[in-house]
């Protein structure tokens, strides 16, 4: 198996070969300097000399499918999404050399303009990122997509169990529990495909979403788009859901409302939803949202145990406030609510600090 530094060895080489092959501009090969990793196998580097800048990507073949991240940067491009061009890819060393849309992801601006008091930036930033969400809607054939069918809504979910449960809390879950859980996947998938289904980029929020250098980027208002990879054909409400009720940053229901009223303006702009009310969206992003967060209590747990990432720990208290806010409003959910708030909740606020 070859170590990450030896990786970064070879990425930088073929990085330093391809940019300038590119640029047809004969340079002394540099160090590639970290940019990020992310929730994936995935690390970024930047690459960059005083005639050009690219982020070179590291997705290990074992781990990550290049073809399909390319094949969907174009998709987007392709539907006039602000995703970053490919300029090279090697598939099978897991190599891609991409467009640099700079480092000031959507969270820290939006963060310090909530300590400011400021609400013209979010309001900014929000409706740039709502106009984009409709145009990938619009633009990218969710037909090209893998279906977010019942099995993959109700393996995300099962991760909250496995995950969520189980491994980080340390609970034993009995055949009553298992079959309460049950219950309430089942309405919720049920309410996702029963929503019009199209293209959903399904990690749509402020830690995907790049504020664009417009002196470099002057065509567009839009936010740069990353982390596309696992797009699938699902319920138009599932990115808009994302992007509201962040994992990451909150907002009070008003301006979450006055955000997704935006967006069915903008889609009926289109005549994308002609049939869905304002109270039929709500419903809709309320309960995709919940099949959501609890996802992501298992994603986050599992980033933590098994992935050595615990950093992510300290976002679980704000998705478990999103969930017990929202499932109080459905009947359905009563069971499955009162079971989470009498028997899950207690040991979790004794597992997670700042909750």
């Amino acid at each position: 198996m070859i170590t990450h530094d030896l990786r970064l060895q070879e990425l930088t080489s073929w990085a330093n070969t391809e940019a300038q092959r590119l640029t047809a501009v004969a340079s002394v090969a540099v160090a590639l300097r970290t940019v990020s990793g992310d929730a994936s196998f995935r690390r970024y580097f930047r690459l960059t000399t005083a005639h050009y800048s690219y982020v070179a990507v590291d997705a290990p073949p074992a781990h990550e499918n290049s073809s399909v991240f390319v094949k969907l940067a174009g998709l987007l491009r392709d539907a006039a999404v602000s995703a970053p061009q490919v300029f090279a890819v090697d598939y099978d060393r897991g190599f891609m050399l991409l467009e640099d849309f700079d480092d000031t992801l959507y969270l820290e601006p939006l963060l310090q303009a909530q300590l400011r008091g400021d609400s013209a930036l979010p309001e900014q930033l929000y409706q740039a990122a709502i106009t984009a969400l409709v145009t990938l809607q619009r633009g990218v054939d969710a037909t090209q997509l893998p279906a977010y069918d019942r099995a993959r809504l109700h393996n995300e979910m099962a991760l909250f169990e496995t995950w969520f449960c189980e491994a980080l809390l340390g609970m034993h879950l009995t055949a009553a529990d298992r079959s309460c859980i049950a219950d309430a996947f089942r309405f919720l998938e049920d309410a996702a495909l029963a929503q019009p289904q199209v293209a959903v980029h399904r990690d749509y929020h402020s830690r995907n979403l790049l504020l664009l250098d417009h002196a470099k980027f002057p065509a567009t208002a839009s936010p740069g788009i990353i982390d596309f990879q696992d797009a699938v054909c699902g319920a138009y409400s599932y990115d808009l859901v994302s992007l509201l009720r962040d994992c990451y940053i909150t907002w009070d229901d008003q301006l979450v409302q006055h955000w997704a009223r935006s967006f069915l303006r903008q889609a009926a702009e289109y005549s994308l939803y002609p049939t869905i009310s304002e109270a039929q969206l709500f419903r809709d992003m309320d309960l995709m949202g919940l099949q959501r967060h609890l996802k992501v209590m298992g994603i986050f747990s599992r980033l933590c145990i098994r992935d050595n990432k615990p950093r992510y720990l300290a976002d679980i208290p704000l998705v478990i406030r999103y969930f017990l806010d929202v499932s109080h409003r459905y009947t359905e959910l009563l069971s499955f609510r009162n079971w989470f708030a009498q028997t899950v909740l207690p040991v979790a606020r004794s597992r997670l600090n700042d909750f």
